[in-house]
């Protein structure tokens, strides 16, 4: 009975001290802004603290994590399954451009277990551009349940204002909590307004992180164990020039 009741304990300890840091993170991809027909791109999926550069081992990711689904959207709205392939510190996988336009890459992952009783629910997304037109470059290529997007990716540069919208179940996300992240791990918060919009003017040059998270309150069962709410995290990459 004492060793049952030790075991319980330490799970209940451990659950309070992993659950924040868990939170803490998050999975994202990094990829070129710009890509070439014809020529193989480059997609990395990296987990961690992408302000403090913090990035966790391939082979420590926790529970199921690697099992992550990572798909590509054409401009033409064309879907391809990617398989990644595990590396030091990140998963990678390639594509190649056969038209021309704004490609969406997407990963989602629901984590297998549960931690505490929340649901862990990751998304991720970023767009690579061929050529010189615009076709694709919207939001509903992403059809994550949580996701952002923004427009200006395609001329996203140093001192020049860049909008992103947010969206949740395929509607604008209004008043809701973002966070960007500059390259050199500088932060600031942002709140989005009617339209589900935030912005923000970059003063260095680099990949930006945009992060939005929702907490939705909803019991039910996942792979045999109750949970009382579903943690739902979107990633986005913003590419300055």
């Amino acid at each position: 009975m004492k060793s049952n009741t030790l075991k319980k304990v330490s799970l209940f300890l451990f659950m309070l001290v992993a659950s924040p840091q868990l939170f803490a993170h998050a999975l994202w991809i990094e990829t070129k802004a710009t890509g070439t027909k014809g020529k193989a791109q480059e997609i990395s999926v990296y987990f961690g603290e992408f302000s403090d550069n913090d990035i966790t081992k391939a082979d420590k990711w926790f529970s199921d994590l690697k099992d992550f689904s990572l798909v590509v959207i054409s401009p033409s709205k064309k879907e391809t399954k990617l398989s990644a392939k595990a590396l030091d510190n990140k998963y990678q996988a390639f594509f190649t451009p056969d038209e021309e336009g704004v490609y969406t890459i997407v990963m989602h992952h629901k984590v297998k277990d549960v931690y505490g009783t929340m649901v862990l629910d990751y998304n991720s997304s970023a767009n690579v551009t061929v050529g010189t037109a615009a076709k694709g470059n919207e939001a509903v290529a992403n059809t994550n349940v949580i996701s952002l997007f923004s427009k200006d990716v395609l001329t996203a540069k140093q001192n020049t204002k860049i909008n992103v919208n947010a969206l949740y179940e395929g509607k604008i996300a209004k008043e809701q909590k973002m966070k960007v992240i500059a390259p050199n791990g500088w932060e600031k918060e942002l709140w989005s307004n009617e339209n589900g919009e935030v912005s923000f003017t970059p003063i260095w040059p680099g990949n930006y992180m945009v992060e939005f998270a929702y907490t939705e309150k909803a019991a039910g069962e996942h792979n045999g164990k109750k949970y009382d709410e579903i943690w739902k995290m979107a990633t986005y990459l913003i590419s300055v020039k």
